[in-house]
């Protein structure tokens, strides 16, 4: 078997070993490839690993010996999936690997802009608490979570994962999901996508991009949040039109946002989001916790272990 891992270096910088994957044929590991390096570096590999690299239907005709597409995401839009099921090649993901780690990033985001710890903490390294007359001091908001209603939108491990948190902490949950009142948790209580971003203190998105859900937080629905909401993005970038967001964290339209996702990654200098009032944002690291790198690596080598024994597993194109 002859594996080329496309893009490694994301799921692992090198705290994580290759070795698993190398037992199961001849292996090369790339860091990134580029679109020009695609075909030479792929050229004759029956198995080939990606996490961002896009392979399309032009890229499959031109490699013949293509026969196993293993994506190093949950996602795997980067991949033609028609492309691959006409050419009988299997393409595989990796299914919830990360979802305790996304979930901790949502309440990362969240207690960073409730709590401020950072702020304080940089404050204090300044000298402030030394200076000051009093035993405390504090300069922004410092709000409870208990009490305050929690709006998640897209139930899936995900959405569920951060409903759990956020009723061990005392929250009110609404969510906008398929699923039906009585298939959800105690707790838990489906509303309408209206409801939820009008009522909600906190919206957290956890649902898939689709043409429907594209720039679902638009003008139009941030005008209708409270001034004090809170909106947390650990999904995908393009579920957020990032000028209107701007314009409404920059009018006081809504407080604050957390965002762990861009719209194009890495994202442009000029960005509107950057400059926003109370926006914080992180470089599309709530996937990557050692935890999480490690159970996608494992899953990874077992979809291609399966896939060698003739029992494919998460197949996506099926």
């Amino acid at each position: 078997m002859n594996i080329v891992v496309l893009d490694g270096l994301a799921a692992n910088p090198g705290d994580l070993s290759w070795e698993p994957l190398k037992e199961l044929g001849h292996c090369v590991v790339y860091d990134r490839t580029a679109p020009d390096e695609l075909l030479q570096r792929a050229a004759g590999a029956e198995a080939l690993l990606t996490n961002k690299t896009v392979l399309t239907a032009t890229d499959m005709e031109q490699l013949p010996d293509l026969r196993y597409i293993g994506v190093l995401a949950t996602g795997y839009n980067v991949v033609d999936i028609e492309a691959a099921r006409q050419r009988g090649i299997v393409v595989t993901n990796i299914p919830a690997y990360s979802t305790s780690s996304v979930a901790q990033m949502v309440f990362a985001h969240l207690l960073y802009i409730t709590q401020r710890v950072g702020h304080y903490a940089c404050e204090n390294h300044g000298g402030r608490w030394v200076r000051s007359l009093d035993f405390c001091y504090w300069d922004t908001p410092l709000i409870e979570l208990a009490g305050k209603r929690m709006g998640i939108v897209g139930l899936g491990n995900t959405g569920m994962a951060a409903a759990r948190i956020a009723l061990a902490m005392g929250m009110e949950v609404v969510a906008y999901t398929s699923k039906s009142a009585s298939d959800l948790p105690h707790g838990i209580r489906p509303c309408t996508m209206d409801e939820l971003f009008s009522t909600s203190d906190v919206v957290s998105l956890h649902c898939p991009l689709t043409e429907d859900t594209r720039e679902l937080v638009n003008a139009a629905r941030l005008s209708t949040m409270k001034p004090t909401a809170i909106l947390i993005n650990t999904g995908r970038g393009p579920l957020v039109n990032e000028a209107d967001l701007a314009e409404a964290l920059n009018t006081g339209t809504i407080m604050a946002a957390g965002l762990d996702v861009l719209a194009q990654e890495p994202p442009r200098e000029d960005n509107p989001l950057f400059g926003a009032r109370n926006c914080f944002i992180t470089p599309h690291i709530a996937w990557a916790t050692v935890e999480a790198r490690t159970r996608l690596l494992s899953q990874a080598v077992e979809n291609l272990r399966s896939y060698m024994a003739g029992t494919p597993i998460n197949n996506v194109a099926q």
